[in-house]
């Protein structure tokens, strides 16, 4: 355990003794195709078998989902603070990237009411299954830097496919509002915490959302096109959310549409 939480104390400091297996290495795939496979089966089941019942039967699903993601990375916080040997430590790993930001969505979206649960639940179904694809197949640096079986890796695979779940789960069941009107507070939280990002970035001279650098990611594609400009670069950053959760409302619309009229024909 002490292996796979990579608290092995060796010269002063806390280590993994295996090697990571790297990415795109057959061990890195079949862990991450694994897992989305799995995701993909339990929400299509849970859907399924919660599609009939009531909204407080298939908001039970939300809650699990609320508290699971957030034990698992309040957990892998205090391994990290243990690891580094600095308290201080939880100030780097604040939910504060796009596929982290289900860290707050879902405990809204299975604990609070009216608008502001709509406005959630359109938010965990938009970002979800998208963080769950980037936080596992995406994220392969993760995977040349810690082994495929380490806290690391598998914390970090089950929570983002837990937003991939619930996503989907969601959908399926018949809970997501997609309302226009709506639009503006799932806008809104998405921008506020954008802010929040951008701010504690400043403040730490980190890279929440990757507003401040591209570290590899494909965002790079826009970073060297500004030449890493520092207003222009996080501008079209969030521009790109943006543009992601209206092309989704905009496609969802249009699978509506035409599920109606062949339901007429």
């Amino acid at each position: 355990m002490r292996e796979f939480f990579g608290l092995e104390y060796i010269d002063g400091g806390y280590h993994f003794i295996r090697s990571a297996e790297g990415a795109w290495s057959w061990q890195h795939l079949t862990f991450v195709f694994s897992l989305i496979a799995l995701m993909i089966a339990l929400a299509i089941l849970f859907g399924l078998k919660n599609r009939g019942k009531t909204d407080k039967q298939k908001n039970g699903v939300l809650i699990a989902c609320a508290f699971l993601i957030n034990a698992f990375e309040i957990v892998k916080i205090i391994v990290l603070c243990i690891r580094c040997q600095n308290a201080m430590h939880w100030l780097y790993v604040l939910p504060l990237f796009l596929c982290s930001l289900q860290l707050i969505a879902l405990p809204l979206a299975a604990f609070c009411k009216g608008r502001v649960k709509e406005a959630s639940l359109d938010f965990v179904v938009i970002f979800g299954i998208l963080g769950a694809i980037f936080g596992t197949i995406g994220a392969a640096q993760n995977y040349n830097a810690y082994p495929v079986l380490s806290m690391d890796n598998v914390f970090s695979g089950i929570t983002h496919s837990i937003s991939g779940f619930a996503s989907l789960y969601i959908l399926i069941v018949g809970m997501a509002s997609m309302k226009k009107k709506n639009f503006i507070i799932t806008l809104s939280i998405l921008l506020g915490i954008s802010v929040l990002a951008y701010v504690a970035n400043i403040i730490l001279d980190y890279n929440y959302m990757f507003l401040m650098r591209d570290d590899g990611t494909p965002y790079s594609i826009f970073y060297n096109l500004v030449n890493g400009n520092p207003v222009a670069y996080p501008l079209i950053v969030v521009g790109l959310f943006v543009v992601y959760m209206s092309l989704y409302y905009w496609i969802y619309y249009l699978v509506i549409n035409k599920l109606n009229k062949s339901k007429i024909s």
